[in-house]
């Protein structure tokens, strides 16, 4: 059992759906990040999904790509946004964090070590969005083993054949692609994505979260009621990249936390 896993078990049991919310790590800068990280899970987040800065981020839209180039620009490397996860970890040992972004920072770091660091510095689950199941023994499988999840990317045009090999090594959660395309494009429909995660659902005993899409409380609420939960990541990288105060940017979480905890 991870903290992910306990989490769902949580909300199950009083009735809840999951919020998750993705930040950028140190986008404007680290200290900025940090402290809206630790500001999170009052604001109601249940999973943070924390974003490895990187310099082609080709799944991501505009919002996040330049938060990023920001973060890149500020110096933040992979090793400080480990630095970034066990600062949270000194005062939060609860909340789940999943690093999310693209295998090249991982593998020039090694396989091995960053394993090994990421489950020193509290890492729960991992979102690695450019490698295919075909590629499980790069690091799905070894994350595994390290337990860590990994969590598997499913989209609309993943189709019923497609759909076992996505899901035969995945843990902790599978995160559903609302629409084709990139991050901040696009909104996310309840009629076209309930269909969608029925039919994942039914090929899996994990939760299913929601993502891309999702800018509004009434949207996380809507998205939130046909699966177990949502993710919002743009609407808050947004504020964040137009200089919004901390205290500003966590009263947004709050309130798209509650939209999706009153599904």
């Amino acid at each position: 059992m991870t903290r992910i896993d306990d989490s769902f078990a949580r909300l199950r049991a009083e009735g809840k759906k999951a919020f998750v919310a993705y930040i950028m790590a140190g986008d404007p800068d680290l200290e900025t990040s940090l402290a809206v990280m630790k500001g999170l899970p009052a604001a109601g987040v249940d999973i943070i999904e924390l974003g490895m800065p990187f310099t082609d981020p080709m799944a991501d839209g505009e919002t996040i790509q330049l938060a990023g180039q920001r973060a890149l620009e500020g110096g933040q490397t992979l090793e400080k946004t480990l630095a970034m996860a066990r600062a949270f970890r000194e005062g939060d040992q609860k909340t789940p964090i999943v690093m999310m972004g693209y295998y090249n920072p991982i593998y020039s770091r090694g396989v091995e070590r960053f394993l090994a660091d990421a489950r020193e510095a509290g890492i729960d689950g991992l979102i690695v969005v450019d490698l295919p199941p075909e590629e499980d023994s790069e690091l799905c499988l070894p994350a595994q083993a390290a337990g860590i999840n990994f969590i598997r990317l499913a989209t609309p045009t993943t189709d019923a054949k497609r759909l076992p090999k996505v899901l035969q090594n995945t843990s902790g959660f599978v995160y559903y692609v609302s629409i084709t395309g990139i991050t901040g494009a696009g909104a996310a429909r309840p009629e076209d994505v309930a269909p969608e995660v029925a039919r994942i659902k039914a090929a899996t005993d994990l939760p299913v979260i929601v993502g891309f899409g999702i800018t509004t409380p009434e949207a996380a609420q809507g998205i939130a009621g046909i699966a177990d939960g949502c993710v919002v990541g743009s609407a808050i990288v947004k504020l964040i990249g137009e200089g919004r105060p901390t205290a500003e940017v966590l009263e947004r979480v709050a309130a798209l936390a509650a939209g999706a905890h009153a599904a």
